[in-house]
Parts: C-alpha cells; sequence; structure tokens
C-alpha cells in the first residue's frame, strides 16, 4: 500500500504542477491586467508561445522523476488510452483518474495567487470561443485530442523515436493551440479543465471537455487498431524512463502496469 501511494502521489503532484505551471502561463499571455499582452500585441503568437511553454511543462513533468516513477499521464484519457491498450489493470487507471482530477483542482487553487489578473480569464479555464457552439468546441476538443493520442502511440510504439516522446508536446501544442485554441480553449485533458472550472466557478461548458476529447481518444484508438500503426506495439504504460518498473503493486496476469 506504501508503494501504491507513492504512485498516486505522483500522478497527483505531476497533474498538479501542470496546472499551476501551465495555466499560470496561459494566464500571463491573454489576461488584460498581464503587462505580456502589450508586450506580444499579436494574439496567434501569444497562442503559439503558450502552447509551447504549456507543453514543454508537459515534457517536463514526463522527464522527471515525478514522470520517471508514475509515468507522467497527468490527463486522464491518456491514462484511459493505456487501460484500453491493455497496458495498465482498471484499478490502477480508475485510481490514477482519482489522483489527476484530485491534483488538477490543488494546482489550480495555487493560481488563485493571481488575483484579478487570473479573475480576468477564470484562472486559465477552458470555454467555447465567441461565436462558437458547445458541439463546436467539442469537435475541436475531438480533433486535437486524436492528434495528441495519435502521436503519442505512434512515438511509444516506433521504438526508434519512443526516447523523444517528452520533446514532441511542445511543438504539438504550440501548433494546435495556434490553430485551435479560438474554437475550445485547446484542453485535451479534462483534469486540465476541471481544475479552473472549479476555482473560477465556470461550468456552462464541462461536458465539451469530457466528451470531445473522450471521443478524440476513441478515434485515435480506432486508427492504431485498424490502419499498419497497429504494428507498432506499445509496451509500457510510460512516456519516459521505459526502463523503470520497480512499482508492479496494481500488475495483472499478462498485463504491463507501471
Amino acid at each position: 500500500m506504501k508503494v501504491r501511494g507513492i504512485l498516486l502521489f505522483s500522478e497527483f503532484a505531476g497533474t498538479a504542477l501542470l496546472i499551476g505551471v501551465g495555466l499560470s502561463v496561459v494566464i500571463a499571455a491573454f489576461s488584460p491586467e498581464s503587462p505580456v499582452v502589450a508586450l506580444v500585441p499579436d494574439a496567434g503568437l501569444r497562442r503559439f508561445l503558450t502552447g509551447f511553454l504549456f507543453g514543454a511543462t508537459g515534457g517536463l513533468i514526463a522527464l522527471s522523476p515525478v514522470g520517471k516513477i508514475s509515468g507522467a499521464h497527468i490527463n486522464p484519457v491518456v491514462t484511459a488510452a493505456f487501460w484500453l491498450k491493455r497496458k495498465i489493470s482498471a484499478a490502477h487507471a480508475l485510481s490514477y483518474i482519482a489522483a489527476q482530477l484530485a491534483g488538477a483542482i490543488v494546482g489550480a487553487v495555487l493560481l488563485l495567487l493571481w488575483g484579478k489578473t487570473g479573475a480576468a480569464v477564470d484562472f486559465g479555464a477552458a470555454l467555447p470561443g465567441a461565436g462558437y457552439t458547445l458541439w463546436e468546441a467539442a469537435v475541436g476538443e475531438a480533433a486535437t485530442t486524436f492528434t495528441l493520442i495519435a502521436l503519442l502511440l505512434l512515438f511509444l510504439g516506433h521504438k526508434r523515436v519512443r526516447k523523444f516522446t517528452p520533446f514532441l508536446f511542445p511543438f504539438l501544442y504550440a501548433v494546435m493551440v495556434y490553430i485551435e485554441a479560438p474554437l475550445s480553449g485547446t484542453s485535451t485533458n479534462p483534469a486540465r479543465s476541471l481544475g479552473p472550472e472549479v476555482i473560477a466557478w465556470q461550468f456552462r461548458a464541462w461536458w465539451v471537455y469530457w466528451v470531445g476529447p473522450a471521443t478524440g481518444m476513441l478515434l485515435a484508438l480506432s486508427l492504431h487498431k485498424f490502419t499498419w500503426l497497429k504494428h507498432l506495439e506499445v509496451e509500457v504504460a510510460k512516456l519516459y524512463h521505459f526502463e523503470h518498473d520497480p512499482y508492479r503493486v496494481f500488475r495483472k496476469k499478462k498485463s504491463v502496469c507501471e
């Protein structure tokens, strides 16, 4: 039980860091109270830089000791994808998702330190853009999450590029946020959405950021299963540190579980 607690705390801490640091970047870049808006007046450039820094935050967490211990899923749909690929057990997946959601809320509480600057943009909450319907935003979330999971499966399943997986995120999110953020905010992560929703009490579009990412993840898994990608086998439920597997408390017979 002690070892299982270490695993779950690492996933909790990784998600809290993603929200606390990653959404601080969002607040700094887009709050009208922030000097960055005047320093970088082009909204497209700010989206690109924000996506790059948010993705870099996730990549660094994967490379860190936190990622070495838990695998740094830090996203419920990533965990669900590993479960559906039979790389982790249901108990492991459910425990990780609970840790991620709790970590996201705690990480978002730290955003309150931004005060009025953070409140001006709902503390980085992902919301549908002006002029777009909730369903259009859900399609945007499905498309970006599909891209995320499909590329993760491609990188993790290819032995020659597997070690570069964490370095995918800065460039991927820079492009996705630049293109898609005006539509839905480019969450791709229900935990990332939940944290600021709770502290800003902004739930008017909450289902978009569950249905969209879940749909995108399932489509990416279908692509992987029914195309040539099926030959690229994901071996472990981790984004880096693939050789490190000291914590087998969730392991089921004939399954790989970190």
